[in-house]
């Protein structure tokens, strides 16, 4: 007989962690009891309803917060030209962004907003809305413009990737500072050997 006993074939051996068929959340891990809330509105409405809108709202209420990054005003203005008397839904946090001079007219559902951000929103005649209003006005997600925020946008994801230093790599380094003397010689600038 083989490894997996008396002559059958070897076995993913579940126990010890073997194939994960899915591996996203079910749950929210999050403490907050708001969230929780949400998660049972809206797991309700996955149910209850066809709509596909409220299944990704729950997956993504479910997720950790580096996978809910923040999206700043101008883009959710940007992405809402031309989309006027729509509802932008975003599972996660709306911030400023002190480049956008003009703030259009928006409506908008996120899990929270940042002061300034719910200031200039409700200034520009817009709305700054919650996931259980949103539920009242569009149960079915119809009229809404379902976003995200830039996840590879993260300083950390910077470093990720082929070593620095390899050819073609354009991975961040983990330098203490950035100038003259730290990692600026050999393999970095032509006159010292080479340059990578």
């Amino acid at each position: 007989g083989g490894p997996g006993g008396r002559g059958g074939a070897m076995a993913i051996d579940i126990r010890a962690g073997g194939r994960l068929k899915n591996s996203r959340r079910t749950a929210a891990k999050s403490p907050n009891l708001y969230v929780r809330l949400l998660c049972r509105l809206y797991k309700f409405l996955a149910r209850r309803t066809d709509a596909k809108f409220n299944q990704t709202v729950l997956q993504r209420l479910f997720m950790s917060r580096i996978n809910r990054p923040p999206l700043s005003l101008s883009k959710a203005a940007k992405f809402m030209k031309g989309k006027e008397g729509k509802i932008c839904v975003l599972v996660g946090t709306v911030t400023d962004d002190v480049r956008l001079f003009e703030v259009p007219k928006l409506r908008i559902c996120a899990l929270r907003f940042t002061k300034t951000a719910r200031a200039r929103i409700e200034k520009a005649g817009g709305e700054c809305l919650t996931f259980d209003q949103l539920a009242l006005l569009a149960p079915t997600g119809e009229n809404t413009v379902l976003l995200r925020g830039p996840k590879m946008s993260r300083e950390a994801v910077k470093h990720f990737g082929p070593a620095p230093g390899v050819p073609h790599s354009s991975t961040k380094p983990y330098v203490r500072s950035k100038g003259r003397k730290f990692e600026k010689a050999r393999g970095r600038r032509k006159s010292r050997g080479y340059k990578a």
